[in-house]
């Protein structure tokens, strides 16, 4: 079957299915855009339409006519699931992480647990409904942030005031980690990493503490590998409810964790992914004949590496550490 084409705010062409699924089309003109920017109301605009638009002078979001943009007038809100404002990175790049944790929250304490949340990120984060948090609650969404500025930078006594407001976590709910693609060395960096975490499957899931049909280890999604490392996502024909979802155009998204408002389990969660890319980033074929990808190899590894601390102390709690 054939699909008529468009062509993207750039003048590339891209089929109607590619273009709907992977790209925001602009308001504005039109047209798809694979770089848009985010506009106060929910809004996305192409590149070259934004340049029209003027800014809010508090966070720099672009605005249409107003002063100020919804985040810094009404900053204690839930939003919408589809809110995607633009990123604000924090710290020393390439690599950046976005966490995700989703809290269940009682319907009495959710005004004043909003309010705490929104008051201790201070903007580096906001929170979004998510219908998949039951029976109520949000998912607290951090921009993206260097694995050391997430640990040092963000306010983890929240997650125990959060618990002491009543809010907690079920088997239905899920931690996210993205990770940004320009924190890895090339394609082949990609391809080593997934298969660091395919190839220990059983380990990974014991230190996620669950598994979900929303993030499977799935067959096919393995078998493509090589398509998610060159981001031809295009060619995958997946659905994004996999172990790791590649489909955000400037990310890979580990989806594998349980959601947790212990400190310990979320400061790990984002060393593991961290620690996971830094491992695979210099392995070469010779160090995978001898056995790079074993978890014993990784976890030592871990171990020898002090900046990753939370995740050494979540192996050794959950005996995943190497014995040797």
């Amino acid at each position: 079957m054939t699909h008529p084409y468009e062509r993207t705010d750039t003048d590339e062409t891209v089929c109607c299915r590619c273009a709907d699924a992977f790209f925001d089309r602009c308001f504005n003109c039109g047209r798809h855009s694979a770089a848009s920017r985010y506009v106060s109301g929910g809004l996305r605009a192409c590149v070259r339409c934004a340049a029209g638009f003027s800014s809010c002078r508090e966070c720099g979001t672009l605005l249409r006519g107003q002063r100020s943009c919804e985040l810094c007038t009404h900053p204690a809100r839930v939003r919408n699931y589809s809110f995607k404002p633009d990123p604000r990175f924090h710290g020393a790049g390439p690599l950046f992480l976005g966490l995700e944790l989703e809290i269940v929250v009682p319907d009495d304490t959710l005004d004043t647990a909003v309010e705490v949340a929104t008051d201790r990120l201070s903007g580096l984060g906001y929170l979004k409904r998510d219908s998949s948090i039951q029976p109520g609650g949000f998912e607290l969404v951090t921009h993206p942030m260097s694995y050391r500025y997430a640990l040092d930078r963000f306010p983890w006594p929240l997650l125990e005031e959060l618990e002491d407001l009543g809010c907690g976590t079920n088997a239905g709910v899920g931690l996210h980690v993205h990770a940004s693609r320009a924190g890895f060395a090339c394609p082949a960096h990609v391809f080593r990493w997934m298969k660091l975490l395919y190839r220990n499957e059983s380990e990974v899931t014991r230190l996620a503490r669950r598994r979900s049909r929303y993030a499977p280890f799935d067959r096919a999604a393995r078998s493509r590998v090589k398509d998610t490392a060159k981001n031809h996502v295009h060619a995958l024909g997946l659905d994004r409810h996999q172990a790791i979802n590649p489909y955000p155009r400037h990310t890979l998204e580990l989806r594998i964790f349980a959601a947790s408002l212990d400190v310990g389990r979320v400061q790990a969660a984002l060393a593991f992914t961290a620690a996971s890319i830094d491992y695979t980033r210099a392995l070469r074929i010779p160090d995978v004949r001898a056995g790079a990808w074993e978890w014993a190899r990784f976890a030592t590894w871990v171990d020898a590496h002090p900046a990753y601390l939370p995740l050494a102390e979540q192996l050794r709690e959950l005996e995943l550490a190497c014995a040797c």
